[in-house]
């Protein structure tokens, strides 16, 4: 599961056999989430509420670079670094 960005605490991860929709993965402080990539929700799991609202802004920044990342680990390829929130 590579690691896609880490800001404030919060580790993102993108698999490279999960299913759709396209979606990413979370953790904070021992909690877990997996995140809609493109309608921006929560799918699974929960973080703290400022947590949430900090990778939903960041979603929406990166929307276009996480759905690359989407296909690029479809076709098992390396995933790219994106920007933390700062």
């Amino acid at each position: 599961m590579p690691e896609i960005s880490l800001f404030y605490g919060i580790r993102v991860t993108m698999y490279y056999t999960d299913h759709n929709p396209p979606h990413f993965h979370v953790e904070y402080a021992g909690m877990k989430a997996m995140i809609d990539i493109l309608n921006g929700y929560v799918m699974r799991g929960s973080l703290p509420n400022k947590q949430i609202k900090l990778i939903l802004a960041w979603c929406e920044i990166h929307r276009d670079e996480l759905m690359q990342n989407w296909e690029l680990s479809k076709q098992n390829q390396p995933l790219n670094r994106i920007n933390p929130l700062i």
